[in-house]
């Protein structure tokens, strides 16, 4: 079981409980995936970046990344339907928890001049994302063999619908959340 899962149930549980005044176990906010997303707007000029960008994401994700294709054209971008454009991994159960150990503990610390992360980046449904600008301050990732900086969108998506709730989850899993 992954450090952070075996926190969850030990730890976060009973203080979500006392503090949101609940008896019930699941009507307690809980981590249910993390989406990480690159969006590879060079591939259109260098096929190789979407294939580097692919291996990066999977070394960061430990589980193979699906390539997303343009839904429509757009001439202005030189863009034709069905041209790949990007791409994704979704992370649930214990790959979902190590992820976001090693966000929290070793890739954020690893930015240059940060203050926390914006605590105001809720959807408005308990959803949490954030934007890296580069790969780099993974761990998993050679600096040797990177080409171009890549950058990735990370979506945490929680079972409540409330960004309180979800503000108050995330803060008991440890995410630095710069005063407001």
């Amino acid at each position: 079981m992954a450090r952070l899962q075996e926190r969850y149930k030990n730890e976060i549980i009973p203080a979500l409980k006392k503090k949101f005044n609940r008896t019930n176990v699941l009507s307690l906010p809980k981590l249910q995936k993390i989406v990480i997303n690159m969006g590879v707007g060079k591939v259109l000029q260098d096929k190789n970046r979407l294939e580097q960008a692919a291996d990066q994401l999977t070394q960061i994700a430990g589980q193979k990344c699906q390539i997303t294709r343009a839904k429509k054209a757009i001439s202005a971008f030189r863009l034709r339907e069905d041209n790949p454009i990007g791409c994704r991994v979704t992370l649930r159960g214990p790959r979902m928890y190590e992820f976001l150990d090693r966000l929290i503990v070793i890739a954020l610390p690893r930015i240059r001049d940060f203050r926390g992360v914006n605590p105001k980046s809720f959807d408005g449904n308990g959803n949490y994302s954030l934007g890296l600008t580069e790969s780099q301050v993974f761990a998993e990732i050679d600096p040797d063999k990177i080409n171009f900086a890549q950058g990735m969108d990370i979506t945490m998506v929680t079972s409540t619908r409330n960004d309180d709730e979800a503000r108050e989850l995330l803060r008991a899993f440890g995410m630095p959340f710069r005063d407001a």
